[in-house]
């Protein structure tokens, strides 16, 4: 699956938030890339920007390119429940979120990596797939071989002071961890306004 791999901070700048986690760059530079961006002067935008930047927002929170991103929305949309909420379940639930979550990754780049590379465990089988989609029960663990533990210890120790969300039960000495349920919207904090993202998928 593609991948975004352009800059990192000129989007954040552009959009006022640290999509990709705190950097020293975005607290240096709280303000938009560029020439001018110093200046802070904004356009009054349209609602269909504003839309359009919420949506761009969250689909680069979490790493998906447009066609997925959207299928998420399709998928959420069919389901019962208030699709905004369903479509950051579906976004937190992805293994590399997940491992992310557990602080098996300082970013959820660096995540998504770590699962890419083969280091995670679902049930007991290698999964290498950061898309893929973890459910209440699912046992998340790192492999058993030293260079996944060692690598895995390392990162921990790196995130130990980040909160694991109450949805997932973290056991970090035996390097695992249970999705106990699906997240509530209180406990994903996306940064954006999902509901405008809903309703500018829906015009």
């Amino acid at each position: 699956m593609a991948r975004y791999c352009g800059p990192t901070e000129k989007i954040s700048r552009r959009f006022g938030v640290p999509l990709f986690g705190s950097s020293k760059e975005f607290e240096r530079k709280p303000y938009g890339p560029g020439q001018h961006g110093a200046r802070n002067v904004r356009k009054k935008r349209s609602d269909f920007a504003v839309a359009l930047g919420e949506k761009q927002k969250l689909r680069m929170q979490y790493g998906v390119m447009e066609k997925q991103f959207r299928g998420y929305y399709e998928e959420a949309s069919h389901r019962k429940g208030v699709t905004g909420h369903i479509m950051l379940q579906l976004l937190e639930t992805r293994l590399d979120n997940v491992c992310y979550r557990m602080g098996l990754g300082n970013t959820r780049r660096a995540a998504r990596q770590f699962v890419s590379h083969g280091h995670i465990t679902v049930n007991g089988r290698r999964v290498n797939i950061a898309s893929y989609q973890c459910k209440p029960g699912d046992v998340i663990k790192v492999s058993d071989n030293r260079r996944s533990a060692g690598l895995a210890d390392k990162m921990l120790d790196l995130t130990q002071a980040a909160p694991v969300p109450a949805w997932i039960n973290m056991d970090r000495t035996h390097r695992n961890g249970v999705v106990v349920r699906l997240p509530e919207r209180d406990e994903v904090n996306p940064m954006v306004n999902e509901q405008l993202v809903v309703e500018l998928y829906s015009r």
